[in-house]
């Protein structure tokens, strides 16, 4: 009953970021040019896309969830996080840019913009150090080989292993 329960709340917090926010700042919900709208779309599709493959690993290999209230057990390293250390924080931005594509939105490109200064600074202030010390080593390597946010050309291999 207590990992169904997590399991719900960390689905209401994509929920919240993804729809309700930008429904919340944006009362114009109306598609202006099909061209926009396409390109939109599958900006969206593609973060989409990301989040699932990333909270999959999360729940599979990590055995836990994207919530901080039930982080991953286990250190992810698979699939994308061999690129970037936030490919689910890259996602969630492409569903936020495609949305403000879509409907033509200021007000949900600037709620990127602020969504992606609070987790740069989350990243900075608790994440990272709350993964130094529960991973140590293999994190400190991990993040001194990959960026926060720009993807590298060739998959990390940690500790000379795939993973």
């Amino acid at each position: 009953m207590i990992t169904a329960m997590k399991n719900i709340i960390s689905f209401v917090l994509p929920v919240t970021v993804l729809i309700l926010v930008p429904r919340w700042i944006e009362n114009n919900w109306t598609i202006r040019n099909n061209f926009q709208t396409l390109t939109g779309t599958v900006i969206m599709l593609l973060g989409l896309s990301i989040m699932f493959v990333c909270i999959s690993a999360f729940i599979r290999i990590g055995k836990g969830t994207l919530a901080p209230w039930s982080p991953p057990k286990n250190f992810v390293v698979t699939g994308l996080y061999r690129y970037v250390r936030n490919p689910m924080i890259l996602g969630a931005l492409s569903v936020l840019i495609g949305e403000s594509l879509t409907f033509s939105s200021i007000y949900i490109l600037q709620w990127a913009g602020t969504f992606f200064i609070i987790n740069t600074v989350y990243f900075l202030i608790l994440e990272e150090p709350l993964l130094e010390d529960r991973f140590g080593d293999d994190y400190r390597e991990y993040k001194e080989n990959v960026s926060r946010w720009l993807p590298r050309f060739t998959p990390y291999q940690l500790n000379g292993q795939p993973k």
